[in-house]
């Protein structure tokens, strides 16, 4: 006999309604974005780590986040530099995870963990050309890998913190 089932658990079928309606509540939806914005900040608390790494060398300005300051015309306004931070925090912390949350599944990697590592090496594309600031020799190849250091720790901040929520008993991530 031919096996015909198509490998994907029906949600009506393989749990009761009432556990897939839970996924769809309001409840849950916030929830799961409270799970995002707490692995974005873990993320990126431990990505600030590497940059202040990276600044140590000589390879990264944490002066340079002013751009995003610039890039929404509040130069002069406010102080550039930490509101410019706040900026790069507030993306680490909502769209990035949300991003995250929507392809992990997709992601190389068994775990949230190391999807999580692959999903920022690959936004570490966008970054290490928007935030370059004329680096060469060594200090352009430090820029380069502690930039991509600093953004798989991200991923994997962000991945083991969902881990972390979905392996709990009373999660609904």
């Amino acid at each position: 006999m031919e096996d015909t089932s198509s490998g994907v658990e029906d949600p009506v079928n393989g749990e009761s309604v009432a556990d897939s309606e839970e996924f769809d509540s309001l409840r849950g939806i916030l929830a799961d974005g409270v799970v995002g914005a707490a692995g974005g900040l873990v993320g990126t608390a431990m990505m600030t780590v590497v940059f202040l790494i990276a600044q140590s060398l000589g390879a990264f300005d944490l002066s340079d986040f002013a751009i995003l300051t610039e890039l929404v015309g509040l130069s002069g306004v406010v102080p550039e530099v930490l509101f410019g931070f706040f900026i790069f925090l507030g993306g680490g912390m909502f769209p990035w995870p949300l991003l995250f949350a929507a392809l992990k599944e997709y992601l190389p990697g068994r775990t949230d963990p190391v999807s999580g590592a692959f999903f920022g090496a690959a936004m570490w594309t966008g970054f290490v050309l928007a935030f370059y600031t004329g680096q060469t020799g060594l200090s352009l190849v430090l820029y380069a890998v502690l930039t991509l250091v600093a953004h798989v720790v991200y991923g994997m901040g962000l991945g083991a913190v969902f881990n972390y929520f979905a392996t709990r008993p009373d999660s609904i991530v």
